[in-house]
């Protein structure tokens, strides 16, 4: 059930204050989509886009996409003429990928004036083992594959297909994690994955200055990764402060940490590149 409301024109910041109605005509891509986080920003963000838009929600779960797909559909007036296109895909495989690109490039450049990319999709890896135990090169590809290279592939390709050009706002989103900053005991690729992503964009804030790029850390989220990494982290500490976090009610909603991040994008005031964690603002 979609709780961002029929129609939202505008959204307060913290302080009180309102950035901009909305996210424009836009091509909104948000990989992950299916579940958590990524549902609940694909729910957030569908009400800020002008009429015209395209969405395009990927995931590996084509069945779930077109729940996301059909919650969606159904808080939005017709004559705001929201396209929503759901792409099932692995984006650790060259085909999915390449079937993300397929459908973001036939999107008509100049029938937009803002494109959305929201890498989100990423997977917390074996949590049971500790780095050294870590001696399977096809292992390590593979996850590395998932949760860097396609976000860089995909990054690239969309910055491709919507040159910079007058009037088109292009916005790239790294959905981080405090694992990019601060090493986890028995985190070892996720953090690895994490500070890899989070130092691209990093990068590509220099590199493209036009661009508007934000590494934005979610918080602890109440979602089925937690709970996996409640339940198998290696590191016993670790484990029982993520237990200590979800007996005590302190994990967020994936809606508390998405309706921040919308806020942020809204408002357009971060320094491009930075690192914004939910309890930044």
């Amino acid at each position: 059930m979609v709780t961002a409301g029929k129609h939202q024109s505008e959204m307060q910041t913290n302080d009180g204050r309102t950035g901009n109605a909305d996210l424009g005509k836009a091509l909104c891509i948000i990989t992950g989509a299916s579940k958590g986080f990524g549902r609940s920003l694909a729910q957030l963000a569908s009400p800020l886009l002008r009429p015209g838009s395209v969405m395009v929600l990927v995931a590996r779960s084509g069945d779930k996409l077109r729940e996301v797909q059909s919650e969606i559909s159904g808080t939005i007036p017709a004559k705001d003429s929201l396209e929503i296109r759901c792409v099932e895909a692995d984006l650790g495989r060259k085909e999915g990928l390449q079937e993300v690109v397929r459908v973001v490039s036939g999107i008509e450049p100049q029938a937009i004036d803002h494109v959305l990319l929201i890498n989100n999709a990423s997977a917390l890896g074996d949590v049971s083992r500790f780095a050294a135990d870590f001696t399977c090169l096809a292992e390590v590809d593979s996850y590395l594959s998932f949760n860097v290279s396609s976000m860089l592939c995909l990054t690239a390709s969309v910055l491709k297909a919507f040159p910079r050009r007058d009037g088109l706002r292009r916005s790239m989103v790294n959905v981080s994690s405090l694992c990019a900053l601060q090493p986890f005991k028995s985190w070892s690729l996720y953090c690895m994955g994490k500070a890899a992503r989070e130092m691209l964009f990093r990068v590509l804030a220099e590199e493209e200055p036009d661009v508007r790029v934000l590494n934005y850390a979610p918080g602890p989220l109440d979602t089925d990764m937690q709970l996996e990494a409640r339940s198998l982290s290696g590191d016993l500490e670790l484990r029982q402060t993520f237990n200590s976090l979800h007996a005590s009610g302190q994990l967020l909603s994936c809606f508390q940490s998405a309706t921040k991040l919308m806020q942020q994008l809204l408002r357009d005031e971060f320094e491009s590149g930075a690192h914004i964690d939910y309890y930044d603002v």
